[in-house]
């Protein structure tokens, strides 16, 4: 048959496949993205049913559903609440690098791969999912609640931290000399900053060249916008999620919230063709091999991350359930991982063994987070959280 006739056949009926999933994870009250991790590895390299010719349409697909849940993050908090929540966050984000990085550090130096494969296991094990975290946000219905703004700090600053880690780990890789990792950082945090002014400064009259009366313009606008604003952002060696989230943040007012509303569709959609790709492209066959030196990161670090969320949230005064929801929803590492990992896996510098420990990593921690971040809302747990309890509730408990 024709190239594109198999293309339509193949995401059609993975779509449809992925409806169907959706709709059963909801009836058995489970996150969809696990199953849609689990099909993405029954269909992809090495799976039951291998395809092949759709490949192309779900890298491009899952680039765009990273993008669009960073920009829908973004929509819901303006650019104030940015610069306050980062101030706040910065002891946090501080301790997040800490307690993460190091961990992957020390393993990558345990299992004698050499400082540069420290340093980038580190990086795959700092970094949070933003992507599974917005949507499992989403999912729960969290996105109003009061530890919300504390995810999205440490989210926005391990994102920006990115994009000065991606360079220096890139020029680190390729065998640059200081004075080029140097030049590519300072593009990086000149490329942020000017952002960052961008939508602080100018986000109002950038709200008004768009129409919150015509839903055709206004999402056309504001998903080109969104595009363009990664695109340029990836090219100067940032993050495009980052870049995403900062036009949603310049954003505000009507605009804002109808949006909101005429993206939702196409987020959900593309979020899910991100998850499928994900899973597309490991091959189960990699990962037994690695799987236990994978579990054992995995525990570690996912303890030190819901350690993370916990302490920022009662820095906060958040009450114990939200510390405990916002530990264990930073959980999950997924997109910036894989990026990294990949980054090393294409050199000879790293041991080959990296990629697919990562993958397997990232499996775990993004088919078990979800699955943790629903157990504050399980009744035992709330009754677990009252008998721990000392002293009775604390005024901040009483408010949460």
């Amino acid at each position: 048959m024709h190239h594109t006739t198999v293309l339509l056949i193949e995401v059609g009926a993975l779509l449809f496949v992925l409806g169907l999933l959706s709709r059963l994870s909801r009836r058995i009250g489970l996150s969809p993205i696990t199953l849609y991790l689990l099909a993405g590895l029954a269909f992809g390299h090495g799976g039951l049913v291998p395809l092949s010719a759709s490949e192309e349409f779900f890298q491009v697909g899952a680039e765009i559903g990273v993008i669009l849940l960073l920009v829908m993050l973004g929509l819901e908090y303006s650019a104030g609440e940015l610069v306050g929540n980062l101030r706040a966050a910065a002891p946090a984000g501080l301790i997040d690098g800490l307690l993460n990085a190091l961990p992957g550090a020390a393993f990558g130096l345990l299992l004698g791969w050499g400082w540069v494969g420290a340093i980038v296991l580190a990086g795959v094990t700092w970094v949070s999912s933003s992507g599974v975290i917005a949507k499992v946000l989403a999912d729960l219905g969290r996105l109003g609640n009061r530890e919300t703004p504390v995810i999205l700090s440490v989210l926005v600053i391990e994102d920006l931290a990115m994009a000065l880690y991606l360079p220096l780990v890139t020029a680190i890789l390729s065998g640059q000399t200081l004075l080029g990792g140097g030049i590519a950082l300072a593009i990086a945090v000149f490329t942020v900053v000017l952002v960052l002014v961008v939508a602080i400064r100018y986000g109002n009259f950038i709200s008004r060249m768009l129409s919150a009366r015509d839903p055709e313009a206004l999402l056309l606008g504001v998903f080109g916008l969104t595009l363009l604003v990664a695109g340029v952002a990836a090219g100067l060696q940032v993050s495009a999620a980052v870049g995403a989230f900062l036009v949603g943040i310049a954003l505000s007012g009507p605009v804002a919230h109808n949006a909101t509303e005429l993206l939702s569709p196409l987020r959900d959609l593309f979020a899910a063709v991100f998850f499928v790709f994900f899973g597309l492209n490991t091959d189960p066959r990699a990962i037994p091999p690695v799987l236990l030196p994978a579990l054992a990161l995995a525990v570690v670090t996912m303890a030190t991350k819901v350690l993370t969320g916990y302490m920022a949230a009662k820095r906060v005064g958040i009450g114990r359930p939200g510390r405990w929801r916002a530990g264990l929803a930073l959980s999950p590492r997924g997109e910036f991982s894989i990026v990294i990992a990949g980054l090393a896996v294409t050199t000879s510098v790293v041991n080959p063994e990296l990629g697919p420990l990562a993958t397997a990593y990232v499996l775990i921690t993004v088919i078990t987070g979800p699955m943790l971040a629903r157990l504050p809302d399980f009744g035992w747990f709330k009754r677990w959280l009252r008998r721990s309890a000392t002293g009775g509730p604390t005024p901040a408990a009483a408010t949460e």
